[in-house]
């Protein structure tokens, strides 16, 4: 009797401690679990910001006036063109001319358009030099008048300057020093981080220092 009674007592000590063990490791599961919950929330959610964060504007808004149904300020995507913004403000007027106007030229943030009239264009080109009269006009009649960023031609062919936020890799190996790798430099640059706001902002670009703007600043524009 004493040794059953002694056996049956281990067994019930056994079971007690066996059961206390569990609970207590049932507790510490538990509590780490949701401890890593909680840091998987943390995560994502930081994450979640970070991209907020580093997320780039990918509209531009433009001014288009002139022969457009409805004149005004249009935000668009940053690849449009000069002939979305026309079919944004409700596409042209019976009285427009387009003829010195580069339809398929892409957009530029705070870019003006200016869709002239039938007559305006006639009375560009009653002048002696039709061609370079019409661009000068179109690009800026005198100084009291907009400049047109719309028209043909309107960033090289008067100025003679290469602007940095439109130029292809052949235009910008015309500057001096600019090989095929940094014209890629600096395409790749402003596709990431957008346009430059100044000509000193090309210093940014891997590569090209105090010395090298100094070679090329006579010859870009933004």
């Amino acid at each position: 009797m004493t040794f059953k009674y002694r056996y049956r007592k281990q067994i019930l000590i056994g079971s007690f401690l066996f059961l206390i063990l569990g609970c207590g490791l049932t507790f510490i599961i538990y509590k780490f679990k949701d401890n890593f919950k909680n840091k998987s929330k943390d995560i994502v959610i930081s994450k979640k910001l970070e991209k907020k964060e580093n997320k780039i504007d990918t509209k531009y808004q433009v001014d288009i006036k002139g022969e457009v149904n409805y004149p005004g300020i249009y935000k668009l995507d940053i690849n449009s063109r000069v002939i979305d913004v026309i079919k944004l403000a409700g596409d042209l007027t019976e009285n427009a001319d387009t003829s010195v106007i580069n339809l398929s030229k892409k957009i530029n943030d705070e870019m003006v358009i200016i869709i002239y009239s039938k007559q305006q264009v006639e009375d560009f080109k009653k002048t002696k030099e039709v061609e370079k009269q019409v661009q000068e006009l179109c690009i800026q009649a005198d100084d009291d008048s907009l400049k047109n960023d719309a028209c043909i031609d309107c960033d090289n062919s008067i100025s003679g300057k290469i602007n940095i936020n439109t130029a292809g890799i052949e235009e910008l190996k015309k500057l001096s020093g600019v090989g095929d790798k940094k014209a890629k430099d600096i395409i790749n640059y402003r596709e990431k981080n957008g346009l430059f706001e100044k000509i000193e902002d090309i210093m940014k670009v891997s590569g090209i220092g105090e010395n090298a703007f100094a070679q090329i600043k006579k010859d870009i524009t933004v």
